[in-house]
């Protein structure tokens, strides 16, 4: 535990009754803004801790997925700004190319325009508008979630300086032939007019047709089979396997390709699984990726059939038609023809389509610009087995190498306008020149610069030290890079996670962009079902905030928060946390109430009694296993310890057992108070970074301090007291085995019952107050007479049950219990020793025998105690 050094003003210890969250997140949050609490300075001395943001899109709001997320981060920097780290979290937004183009093609529609009828440069320029207009909500929300972000850092991917980082890491990749123009297949989104990247297609179980068609006739007849029949207008082959017998005799021959007239080879090529199908395929070089690489390596022509709309151009009876339309009215065709050999409908296969606007990719040959990722893979993957950078939890390793170890060239080009314009300009007579940032493009007639623009994940590579100033060697890249931990979902472990590794090696001399990478899964609803619109689940965390507080949503994120996990989350789970908040403001409103403080020295263990020694035992544990929870990222397990160190030890145990001392008045309660303060102050700094509003209220208040944002973390002052622990342990095993006691009689919890309290020989006696307190136990009377006794951890407590329960009833009632669950367990009994019933019965079927079995045992020794407890009728 640490002694802070803020400036004390005089000290307020009052409360409002009830905790309005409404009344105090907002002011608070400007408070910290102001007081430039959440500011990093690069001149510090202290120890730098860093940690991006994964950059929201600008088209985006706040929605659980990122308030989950940013909880984390925030309780991460809050931790470390408070154990002394020069801490920055640094925001920003992606300029998110392909969705704020659509967002902002969409209300160009609604006035009856498209792009074109602006121009290019009009069109980027009504973006621009649209970001400063109606871009970037989801700061406001992040403020009211309590993200602590550097807020003057702020960072957008299309800024003049982030612009500038992405021009020159092109340049240098092109220099040094890691970046290279060429034709291949990509995945060409129809709708959006643009190429997209593997990790933009979103793959889904769709129903479709299966058709095998029968080409060429006789003996040179082969049959393949498609889901795609529109394709094989742009067939320009056939292939089988090189050693598929059926069809050696062909290898090397031509054959009709139907509707079109035209002869193609047929070849032989190990890509064919004979096994699958009838071991032949058609191959359209133009319109399939498999299918290119066949063509490359048979000298095959890439025959093109449809244009960038997916409408066929090929000539004949179907060009002009759309792709679907196509693949309808060839089928028609080939089945009027007898080419149809089979047809199976529906034939569901998974089929790629645009992440964004959902419309079916269309793999198309295409000339686009690539990143040869070889080198930079390598780099990315040998960062993480020599140990430079860690993968939390461990497990995921295995995925991101399978990943980076088999990475293909990276398509970085896309055919839109907004977004950063690649730096190629073409000559009259075929010149190519890359221009770097502080370079002059070359002018005069017939030069013309790239259309295309780069892939956003180019930009969002760099974001680790582009953030920063890079490629300027800036203070602030000398402080903050590398970041201390990237905490990200798994979703993106391949996409921008490897990325950032790639680029942030190749820049930065090969010094990886962080030293742990903390992988959490993703936010589900309480039925672990995705979150979605489409389900009616999807959640809008603000409704929950308006509701029961920020801090309610965030605890409860944490709580589910398990490495690499996916988060079921349910909005009953939201109320349990709002009501953990409103326990801690009672509880310290009650302490305040009676004594709590800190002021002053702790008092000598001399002076305690063992129930404050217990208290500050339990404390300093468990600032040791919060420590430890948060150095391995174990989220939910810090929260819950955190809630039940709170709620039950606090306020369950040591408020309620030391009332009697508060009550009493005097020295001891001084002490006690003394104590109770220390506590709630600790406690309240280990709860601050997840639940930061209700702490920074209550601390202050407790404290008369500035701001738990900048106090102290603890630090477990190595205080135990083994023998205190014990004690209240048999405190609390007498108080719940009578608690449970009265239970089981049907007592009122507030009830009072006359006891008597035989303590002789155990460390309970100084405790007997409290326990009497704790159980509504009066004293015995003249009258007393014991009808019940509980022997319990060495003492014995006697209730005088007369007057307070119907004896006859109670064992009548007992009786009628008893004799269910006596026959519930002869039935089991029964069918467990019938071996004809074994024989037969499933195995889960004896197994949920077996359960009934052992729980009417449980119930009948459970009742016959009840039984054995009360008094003679």
């Amino acid at each position: 535990m640490t002694e802070n050094t803020q400036q004390q003003p005089a000290a307020t210890p009052e409360l409002p009754t009830q905790y309005a969250p409404a009344e105090v997140e907002g002011k608070l949050y400007e408070r910290w803004v102001e007081r430039g609490y959440f500011e990093a300075d690069e001149k510090s001395d202290k120890p730098p801790y860093t940690i991006v943001i994964p950059p929201p899109n600008v088209t985006g709001s706040l929605h659980l997925g990122h308030a989950f997320e940013h909880t984390l981060i925030d309780a991460l920097t809050r931790r470390k700004r408070m154990q002394g780290y020069e801490t920055l979290w640094q925001p920003g937004m992606d300029h998110a190319g392909i969705a704020t183009q659509n967002v902002v093609e969409r209300e160009l529609a609604k006035e009856g325009k498209s792009r074109h009828d602006l121009g290019r440069e009009a069109f980027v320029e009504r973006v621009w508008q649209w970001k400063a207009e109606s871009g970037g909500q989801i700061s406001g929300q992040m403020k009211r979630l309590g993200d602590g972000v550097a807020w003057s850092r702020e960072r957008f991917t299309m800024d003049e300086g982030l612009s500038q980082a992405v021009q020159t890491i092109f340049k240098k990749l092109y220099d040094d032939e890691l970046i290279y123009r060429a034709e291949r297949i990509i995945n060409w989104c129809p709708r959006c007019l643009t190429a997209i990247s593997d990790i933009e297609v979103e793959y889904q179980d769709d129903d479709g047709e299966l058709v095998s068609i029968r080409y060429g006739s006789g003996d040179t007849e082969i049959v393949v089979a498609t889901t795609r029949a529109e394709t094989m207008l742009g067939d320009t082959a056939v292939a089988v396997h090189p050693d598929d017998e059926r069809y050696k005799h062909l290898v090397g021959t031509e054959i009709e390709l139907p509707l079109t007239g035209r002869r193609i080879p047929v070849v032989a090529d190990e890509h064919v699984d004979p096994e699958f199908g009838t071991g032949a395929v058609k191959v359209t070089p133009a319109h399939d990726p498999n299918d290119f690489e066949i063509g490359q390596r048979h000298n095959l022509p890439n025959l093109a059939i449809m244009d960038e709309r997916a409408v066929i151009t090929a000539h004949g009876p179907f060009q002009g038609l759309d792709r679907l339309e196509a693949r309808s009215a060839i089928v028609g065709a080939l089945r009027a023809e007898g080419r149809i050999v089979a047809e199976k409908r529906p034939y569901v296969h998974s089929v790629g389509h645009c992440s964004r606007c959902k419309t079916t990719i269309e793999p198309r040959l295409s000339m686009q610009w690539w990143v040869k990722v070889g080198p930079l893979a390598k780099a990315a993957g040998d960062a993480v087995r020599d140990g430079r950078v860690k993968i939390h939890p461990q497990e995921m390793e295995k995925r991101y190498f399978d990943w980076v170890d088999n990475l293909h060239d990276w398509c970085i080009s896309r055919q839109l306008w907004w977004g950063h314009r690649i730096p190629v300009w073409y000559g009259p007579n075929g010149e190519i020149v890359c221009v770097g940032p502080d370079e002059q493009p070359p002018t005069g007639e017939g030069w013309r610069q790239d259309t295309d623009v780069l892939d956003t994940w180019f930009s969002s590579g760099l974001w680790p030290f582009s953030t920063l100033g890079w490629p300027e060697r800036t203070d602030s890249l000398a402080k903050f890079y590398p970041n201390s931990v990237l905490v990200t979902g798994y979703d993106i472990l391949f996409f921008w996670v490897a990325r950032m590794m790639m680029f942030g090696l190749y820049a930065m001399d090969g010094t990886p962009p962080f030293h742990t990478i903390a992988l959490h899964g993703m936010v589900r609803d309480q039925f672990g079902k995705k979150m979605s619109k489409s389900f009616g689940n999807a959640v809008n965390p603000l409704d929950w905030m308006d509701e029961y507080g920020s801090d309610a949503v965030r605890f409860t994120l944490a709580n589910g928060a398990n490495p690499g996990v996916d988060v079921p989350i349910g909005e009953d789970w939201v109320k349990a946390s709002r009501n953990f908040a409103n326990k801690i403001w009672n509880a310290t409103r009650f302490a305040l109430m009676n004594g709590a403080t800190v002021e002053g020295p702790l008092p000598d263990p001399s002076q305690m009694s063992a129930t404050d020694r217990w208290i500050l035992s339990r404390l300093n544990k468990t600032v040791a296993e919060v420590d430890a929870y948060y150095d391995d990222y174990q989220f939910a397990k810090l929260a819950d310890a955190l809630y039940h160190f709170a709620w039950d030890e606090v306020f369950d145990w040591y408020v309620e057992l030391s009332k009697t001392t508060f009550f009493a008045g005097g020295e001891q309660a001084k002490v006690s108070g003394r104590v109770l303060g220390e506590v709630l102050d600790v406690m309240l700094r280990l709860l601050h970074p997840i639940v930061p509003f209700v702490t920074e209220t209550l601390w202050t208040t407790l404290t008369g301090k500035e701001s738990v944002v900048i106090a102290d973390w603890p630090v477990d002052s190595d205080f135990r007291d083994e023998a205190a622990e014990k004690e209240i342990e048999l405190v609390q095993r007498v108080v719940t085995e009578v608690r449970r006691f009265r239970s089981d009689q049907g007592l009122q919890p507030g009830q009072k019952v006359p006891a008597r309290l035989d303590l002789t020989g155990t460390a309970l006696a100084p405790h007997e107050a409290a326990i009497r307190q704790l159980l509504r136990l009066q004293p015995e009377g003249d009258d007393f007479s014991a009808t019940a006794s509980l022997p319990v951890a060495g003492a014995t407590v006697a209730l005088d049950l007369s007057g307070t329960i119907d004896v006859a009833a109670e064992r009548k009632r007992l009786a009628k219990d008893l004799a269910a669950a006596e026959k519930e367990k002869a039935q089991a009994n029964g069918k467990l020793g019938n071996e004809a019933f074994l024989a037969k019965a499933p195995d889960n079927v004896v197994e949920k025998i077996r359960t009934r079995l052992a729980k009417a045992d449980e119930d009948i020794a459970r009742i016959q105690a009840q039984l054995e407890r009360l008094p003679q009728a």
